[in-house]
């Protein structure tokens, strides 16, 4: 067992593990950080998609040992239960979510997409989307979600904390 500094949604932690554990299991297991979801433990349905330096990663692919000194950002770094964030508004407000699994992946894959392209196309959303699996089919309201977002975004003021 190794301990590995992480910084985590602003965070400091410290946590003891072996370096081949999953980011995703030291997320849920130690830090309680339970937005992320396993789902294949193959890195093929983007259930358990976190940011590290700011690029989308599946966190059940990722050994701790390779995060270093990177920044990790989960759903639970976005906003919370009393002030969403943009994107977790706007999937509430176009009811994207049916069961709920894949969206926490979603919404952060979401994220990285705006944070890159502010005004993407509907194609754009598609492709960076493709990732991330819904089984329950919600995908054109996950489409309006990702432009609504987009829409808000583009109203903030520059330098808005997004």
């Amino acid at each position: 067992m190794t301990i590995y500094r992480l910084q985590v949604n602003g965070k400091q932690h410290a946590v003891d593990t072996d370096p081949d554990t999953p980011l995703l299991y030291v997320l849920r297991n130690e830090l309680e950080l339970n937005g992320a979801k396993f789902g294949c433990g193959l890195g093929q349905c983007g259930a358990c998609t976190v940011l590290v330096e700011d690029k989308p990663a599946m966190s059940c692919l990722v050994p701790v040992s390779s995060v270093g000194r990177r920044a990790v950002r989960t759903v639970e770094g976005l906003g919370t239960v009393d002030k969403p964030g943009v994107l977790q508004q706007a999937f509430i407000d176009e009811q994207a979510a049916q069961c709920g699994y894949c969206i926490a992946g979603m919404i952060v894959q979401a994220t990285a997409l705006l944070e890159r392209t502010p005004r993407p196309t509907d194609a754009q959303i598609r492709a960076h989307m493709s990732p991330n699996l819904c089984r329950c089919g919600t995908h054109m309201r996950i489409l309006r979600a990702v432009r609504r977002a987009a829409d808000v975004l583009a109203k903030q003021p520059a330098g808005a904390k997004r």
